[in-house]
């Protein structure tokens, strides 16, 4: 369980600090005040991963130099220090210099935004980055693999932009590198997708009533009996013309259908959003079968979007003990659904009490 985050000097806060309750805390207020900065600020202390930009030089408060976050996980003190070029780390007032080390003893987070949609409406660069925020959480040697593959990945692409004649030597050697962490790319995202199928389609079903049947197939750019090395080798032709890598974990998909047909093709708003959702609920629901514990709930702003059957039906698929931790602007659907927690009315970056 989260509890006592205190932020200073985050996006808009100065400072702030919240008691988080350990089943619901919502953050209510209009759009703009802050809501969704304090979530993300709790999901970059647990995984040091931000939901909304990769730059971090972003989450440090306009005329501060250090952004800090703080928080008890399960007892442990959590603290995280962000300058816009420096990280610091620590663990019980201890400096941590390894982030595998602060990883291991944190806690797994799924983050929920209307943003989702992109699932199914957008390109396959979302897809592609649920895969990544679930299987970091889930394999130990994911992120290291991703990272290193991502830096061989512009190397090459660089060798292949910068001469006129490209240096099919410098770009083989990036490539041989890229194969090795394309591997374990490859199983890691094979073997969450096949945990997902059975979960997305229980969430499915209960979000829709069962009236649809869905699937999710992973989709990698090259065939599986061949090595990425050995397929690049088949395409310089393609990579001539277009200076790019053609193939790779950074073209993978996924596969989305619904009754058989292209999910992100034929369905409607309201499927395409109940997939959203199952997807979602899926990811909580594999990353607490393999990390032996649920994950923190981090929801922006999706139930005031939600008709009163997919509201309910959501709150009830989560993981039984959950802690969830909501954003909203306005507290009618949780009043109508009699929702027990802590509130709290966020204002231009600061906070207050609510009784309800």
């Amino acid at each position: 369980m989260l509890s006592d985050l205190f932020v200073r000097d985050f996006r808009c806060f100065a400072e702030a600090k919240v008691e988080l309750h350990p089943d619901v805390t919502l953050l209510v207020g209009r759009n703009a005040q802050g809501k969704t900065s304090l979530i993300e600020a709790a999901c970059m202390l647990l995984r040091l991963q931000s939901p909304r930009t990769t730059n971090r030089a972003e989450l440090v408060r306009f005329g501060a130099s250090t952004c800090l976050v703080e928080a008890a996980w399960n007892g442990k003190r959590m603290r995280y220090a962000q300058s816009p070029t420096t990280r610091r780390l620590a663990l019980d007032g201890t400096t941590c210099g390894k982030s595998a080390d602060y990883l291991a003893v944190s806690g797994v987070v799924v983050w929920m935004d209307h943003r989702d949609m992109n699932l199914l409406r957008g390109g396959a660069e979302h897809r592609r980055r649920f895969l990544d925020f679930a299987a970091s959480q889930m394999f130990p040697d994911y992120l290291h693999a991703l990272r290193g593959y991502e830096r061989a990945l512009r190397g090459r692409n660089y060798v292949l932009k910068r001469d006129a004649a490209i240096s099919w030597k410098q770009a083989d050697a990036f490539a041989h590198v890229m194969d090795g962490f394309a591997q374990v790319l490859w199983q890691r995202r094979a073997e969450l997708c096949a945990a997902l199928q059975s979960e997305v389609q229980m969430a499915h079903a209960k979000l829709s009533d069962g009236a649809e049947n869905v699937g999710i197939t992973f989709q990698r750019t090259s065939d599986e009996a061949a090595g990425l090395f050995d397929a690049l080798l088949t395409v310089r032709d393609e990579e001539a013309r277009s200076r790019s890598t053609a193939f790779g974990p950074h073209r993978d998909d996924i596969a989305m259908q619904l009754n058989d047909l292209d999910a992100t093709t034929f369905a409607s708003e309201g499927q395409q959003r109940s997939f959203a959702l199952a997807m979602k609920l899926a990811q909580a629901q594999v990353l607490e079968h393999a990390c032996g514990s649920p994950p923190l709930m981090l929801i922006d702003d999706v139930f005031g979007e939600l008709d009163a059957h997919r509201r309910r039906a959501l709150l009830a698929c989560l993981p039984a003990g959950t802690q969830k931790i909501i954003t909203t602007t306005n507290l009618d659907w949780a009043d109508a659904d009699q929702l027990v927690g802590m509130v709290f009315r966020v204002e231009q970056a600061a906070l207050s009490c609510v009784q309800r």
